[in-house]
């Protein structure tokens, strides 16, 4: 049972995955990227100084989305339909324990003051909030937040965690010292990726179902604007300049430029693969890593000329992505 399987996670989460037809390269540290690649239940390897696939490792089943713990010494490894996470070396990708019994955790995040570790089950529409001490996870409240909750963001001051309902359209607000539904509101069709903008002003979300990034004052729980990018938009990822985010648009297989001060777009990157759909920084700011969801490659963005210079066949479905050597994602935003 699921609460037996709580209690003793001290003991589970030490249980090792072996490791089959597994060649990771003896590449330095800070090299590796880490690729989740869903339809295959694998993770994926690349050095990322000369682009090559050096190996790859065995997950659960469906690997959606990652997260890095707190003190930087762990990836966790959501596998949602296999109903556990899998902590791995950030910089090798070897498997450093599996903690089982955590149902549907499609996507996942850490409170910015680390007390909390949120899940969102996509299939049970359901989200489930754990305490965490540096090492274990305590179920603390499963909540029901129907229909399909997918993506998260927090608050600074870690008072609440934001989730999209895809299917019933809506944002909802959870506050987590009562675990409890602050409010939900409808944003529009099938609601994604969330960003907070700095100083907590407004929420982004990328509209999937539609063809904009929907504007939200949480404040007021009023959508303010709609910015037009692509058909399909849906995740973010933060330039690191303080002052511009990129939105991949998944339908239409280009990712946009969005100005944080403004709120515009100011720019679009294309000549894609089909499906781009999670992103990453490189450490030097230079280029964006970006998973083809649709095309099984990893792509990389020149920056400077915002045009693909490179693609790196991996498994099916790739999703999450990872450098442990990389620029920073600005808080409160997770992986």
């Amino acid at each position: 049972m699921l609460s037996t399987a709580i209690r003793n996670l001290s003991v589970t989460a030490v249980v090792t995955l072996l490791f089959q037809n597994v060649a990771l390269a003896d590449t330095p540290a800070a090299s590796k990227v880490i690729v989740l690649d869903s339809g295959e239940a694998q993770l994926t390897l690349i050095d990322e100084a000369n682009r090559k696939v050096v190996g790859t490792a065995p997950t659960g089943k469906e690997p959606h989305h990652l997260m890095v713990t707190p003190d930087g010494n762990s990836l966790i490894v959501a596998d949602s339909v296999s109903n556990d996470l899998i902590f791995v070396d950030p910089h090798s990708g070897k498997v450093q324990k599996r903690v089982e019994g955590i149902e549907d955790p499609y996507q996942l995040g850490f409170s910015p003051d680390r007390k909390w570790f949120v899940t969102a089950g996509l299939r049970l529409d359901r989200v489930d909030i754990y305490k965490y001490d540096g090492h274990d996870l305590t179920i603390v409240k499963r909540i029901p937040l129907a229909k399909t909750p997918s993506h998260m963001t927090f608050s600074s001051d870690a008072s609440t965690v934001f989730v999209t309902l895809q299917d019933s359209g809506e944002l909802a607000a959870i506050d987590l010292a009562t675990q409890t539904v602050k409010w939900k509101m409808p944003v529009g069709n099938t609601p994604a990726g969330l960003w907070m903008t700095p100083g907590d002003r407004d929420l982004l979300v990328g509209m999937t179902g539609e063809d904009d990034v929907a504007v939200v004052d949480w404040h007021k729980q009023q959508v303010v604007k709609r910015i037009q990018t692509g058909k399909g938009a849906h995740n973010f990822r933060n330039l690191d300049d303080g002052k511009h985010v990129a939105v991949t648009n998944r339908v239409a297989s280009t990712i946009s430029i969005l100005d944080y001060t403004t709120l515009q777009k100011v720019g679009d990157i294309g000549g894609l693969l089909p499906g781009p759909d999670d992103m990453e920084l490189s450490a030097d700011r230079k280029t964006l890593w970006v998973t083809f969801r649709f095309a099984r490659h990893v792509g990389v963005i020149d920056l400077n000329s915002r045009k693909l210079i490179d693609t790196i066949a991996v498994g099916r479905s790739p999703h999450g992505l990872y450098f442990a050597d990389r620029a920073p994602v600005y808080a409160p935003n997770p992986d």
